[in-house]
């Protein structure tokens, strides 16, 4: 696409970053007032095609009704999990060398072609290539949506704007919750059709909506010198700082040769493999207890509809307070909460620990992705927030084969003392990354 760019001028950015904090105690939204149009077009994309994130959660249970024995199963779960790997790294540097909007388009229609195809498939293998295919288009979409809210606003408002696209996320979760079930019972065939029809509801929005941008390349100018600055700030010699500067020259470079990056990341990624045990080692613990799948059920819902009710008092009360302090401590709801699964054996003890890491997630907001793309040099954006995005997807990956096997083959107890020990880890190498991530983003602002 050539069209005109998402800058922050064009959205109004002037005034919305100058503008107090938002927090009047009568109104639960106002952290979300005032987003220029585009964030709201992701909004409510995000919302439509959330609703549709049925298959996943019922997977195991198609592949069971087409035959496929226990012994197989892995291999397309598996092969879902690798698509992650994938897809937010092209996502990420398509994003930046192209269109943030293309790349969406691409990713959405992609994804719901890889729904009929999954569905079609006749056999394992096809599956699991079908598999891939979903996984690896449905992540490209995350990091093009990423730099388009950190196009649209400046660092003052990124940590809300971030939030409110986590609570689109849960909005269509929830009501996926309620839908997933009965239609499951109706035939699988409407989960996969309606997936498909919101991807390409997704894409609707996206084509008819968001406005056309090209390479970011042009946003860079103003912000080059604070790049060169902050780069050299967190590098030992000038060549580093050279090359830091020089965004643009060549794909993935550019973050990899960000030390302050190359920190963060890990340590963001052992948090979010930490989270990513709900997926995974949590049903297994439900079952190990003799409980039923409804209980899976409430903690789903349990977690949807505290962040769903919350999300937006607790942006607009937090975001009063510096950044990185509300992460830590939301951080340690998350691993304390995650790790009390351990002890939790009956339904109302699985909803006590939900609630604590649920508290955790809702606190925790956009800071994430609000975080990386303050960090970023703005013609990489996208691909800063396609390292991030597949981080999360080899934390995915991780929890989904490591995790798993580690509650096997090892013992439950292992693992969640571990989940504990390493999320104290790093949430103190977060804390030591503090003062020099506060001095980059305020670089920026």
């Amino acid at each position: 696409m050539t069209t005109t760019s998402i800058r922050p001028a064009q959205c109004g950015e002037p005034a919305v970053t100058r503008r107090s904090r938002p927090g009047r105690p009568g109104n639960p939204l106002s952290a979300f007032a005032g987003f220029p149009r585009p964030i709201w077009i992701v909004f409510a994309g995000t919302v439509v095609n959330r609703i549709g994130f049925l298959v996943g959660p019922f997977l195991v249970f198609f592949l069971g009704s087409r035959g496929i024995p226990s012994s197989q199963t892995p291999y397309v779960l598996g092969a879902l999990g690798a698509g992650n790997l994938v897809g937010p790294a092209v996502g990420g540097w398509l994003a930046d060398r192209g269109s943030r909007k293309l790349t969406m388009l691409t990713g959405l229609l992609g994804t719901a072609a890889a729904q009929g195809a999954l569905f079609a498939a006749p056999n394992v293998a096809t599956m699991a290539l079908a598999a891939i295919m979903l996984s690896a288009t449905a992540t490209m979409v995350s990091p093009a949506a990423s730099a388009t809210l950190a196009d649209s606003v400046g660092p003052a408002r990124r940590r809300e704007a971030f939030a409110l696209i986590g609570w689109a996320v849960n909005i269509g979760t929830a009501v996926a919750g309620v839908l997933g079930g009965y239609l499951a019972a109706h035939g699988y065939w409407m989960l996969f059709a309606i997936d498909a029809g919101t991807s390409l509801g997704y894409a609707v929005i996206v084509a008819v909506l968001l406005p056309g941008n090209a390479s970011q390349e042009a946003d860079a100018i103003p912000e080059a010198e604070p790049v060169a600055a902050a780069a050299s700030e967190d590098s030992s010699s000038s060549s580093s700082t050279s090359s830091t500067s020089s965004t643009s020259s060549s794909g993935y470079g550019v973050v990899l040769r960000d030390r302050l990056v190359r920190k963060l990341l890990p340590l963001l990624g052992i948090q979010l493999f930490i989270y990513s045990l709900t997926e995974s080692a949590l049903p297994l613990a439900i079952r190990t207890d003799g409980l039923s799948p409804s209980v899976m059920g409430l903690v789903a819902v349990v977690n949807a509809g505290l962040i769903v009710a919350l999300q937006p008092v607790a942006t607009t009360v937090l975001a009063r307070f510096p950044r990185t302090p509300v992460y830590l401590v939301a951080s340690t709801l998350i691993a304390l909460g995650i790790a009390l699964t351990g002890i939790a054996h009956s339904p109302a003890m699985y909803a006590a620990t939900v609630v604590v890491w649920s508290l955790g997630e809702v606190a925790v907001g956009g800071i994430p992705g609000a975080l990386i793309a303050d960090l970023a040099p703005a013609d990489a954006r996208g691909r800063y927030q396609g390292a991030f995005s597949w981080t999360w997807g080899v934390a995915r990956f991780l929890a989904l084969t490591a995790g798993t096997t580690v509650y096997t083959l090892v013992g439950p107890a292992f693992l969640w003392w571990s989940a504990l020990g390493a999320g104290a880890a790093a949430i103190i190498g977060i804390a030591a990354l503090g003062p020099a991530m506060d001095h980059r983003s305020a670089g920026r602002s």
